[in-house]
């Protein structure tokens, strides 16, 4: 039997298999077209928290990578006010977050000892490239701590801060602070990119598009989060 090798773009693995053998939960395979083509549905019914916690990671993640990207490298490094934070900040405090809640995850307190937080909002990293290796790093600390762990680990006790939490419990916590603070990437870098160039590619739905999209994911041509992967991959 013929076999392929393929890409996940949510999971980054890859893998070799039959036409007509999916090799990832969120894969479909188009077994009625004579060239088997493969189309790739970053959402699908998922019943496995775990699996599904880490495709919402990945898709946060990429959201902001892609926004960083179109970001001019000065743009990173720019506050709106003296309240507010820029890219480069939020990029520090995310990662020594995720360093300290994910290092030795199930083991010891998500606040490590040697963490201290209010440092994260001082002293930016000074280039594009530090800030990017900033943000890779802290994402490597949350992907090496949840991709071996198996779906009985969930009930596992952890502690932030003494505070005892389950390994579910901790996991939606950081969702959500993740998905916040994305959010505040996303905002700064669309405003300052636009103000700067005058152009912006759209993350998510364009602006008049939602009928067409909405028809398409009726038809099964599209997902939920498949307007985000469909673009430029970076």
């Amino acid at each position: 039997m013929s076999s392929i090798i393929f890409r996940h773009p949510i999971l980054g693995i890859t893998a070799r298999e039959p036409f007509g053998v999916s090799a990832f939960p969120r894969m479909v395979v188009d077994k009625r077209s004579r060239q088997n083509r493969i189309f790739l549905m970053p959402h699908q019914l998922n019943s496995s928290y775990l699996q599904d916690s880490i495709g919402l990671f990945r898709y946060y993640k990429k959201l902001a990578d892609r926004a960083m990207a179109q970001c001019p490298d000065e743009a990173l490094f720019i506050t709106l006010d003296t309240e507010s934070n820029s890219i480069a900040i939020i990029v520090k405090h995310m990662s020594g977050n995720m360093r300290s809640r994910w290092l030795d995850f199930l083991t010891t307190d998500g606040e490590k000892p040697d963490r201290n937080r209010d440092t994260e909002f001082e002293t930016p990293p000074a280039t594009r490239i530090e800030v990017i290796e900033m943000w890779e790093r802290g994402w490597k600390y949350l992907f090496d701590a949840l991709e071996p762990l198996a779906e009985s680990d969930l009930t596992r006790t952890v502690t932030i801060r003494s505070e005892p939490h389950s390994v579910m419990q901790a996991i939606n916590r950081q969702i959500a602070h993740y998905a916040h603070h994305v959010g505040q990437i996303l905002f700064l870098a669309k405003h300052l990119t636009f103000s700067k160039t005058g152009k912006w590619e759209s993350l998510s739905v364009p602006r008049g598009k939602s009928a067409e999209i909405n028809a398409k994911t009726a038809a099964g041509a599209l997902s939920a989060r498949s307007t985000l992967f469909a673009s430029k991959q970076n």
